[in-house]
């Protein structure tokens, strides 16, 4: 016993990497300050001090030229930033083909 498939069916595509929501923006990491501290250039055009918050720290290796999901802090909107995302090399060339990527990479 064997389910056919619908010849005709449209292809749903599925996708697990994580899209920034509306409050969060792409970034690329621009230089390592020190700690767990780095500058960022947004898709906004504005470089931001961002940090990496605690449940992050440990886990995820970040580097220069990287891109990452940043989400702006209510208070120093313009200047400051947490971290909230890495991506990988993988996952940087499917953002580019599915022309998601809303930012320039150097």
């Amino acid at each position: 016993m064997s389910k056919k498939q619908p010849e005709n069916r449209e292809e749903i595509e599925i996708s697990r990497i994580k899209l920034p929501k509306p409050d969060e923006l792409y970034g690329v990491v621009l230089q390592l300050v020190g700690g767990d501290k780095m500058k960022v250039r947004c898709q906004d055009e504005n470089e931001r001090l961002c940090r990496i918050p605690g449940k992050l720290r440990k886990r995820v290796w970040i580097r220069e030229g990287d891109l990452v999901v940043i989400k702006p802090w209510t208070v120093q909107e313009k200047e400051r930033a947490d971290i909230v995302f890495r991506y990988t090399k993988t996952q940087v060339s499917w953002l580019k083909r599915k022309g998601k990527l809303k930012i320039e990479l150097d």
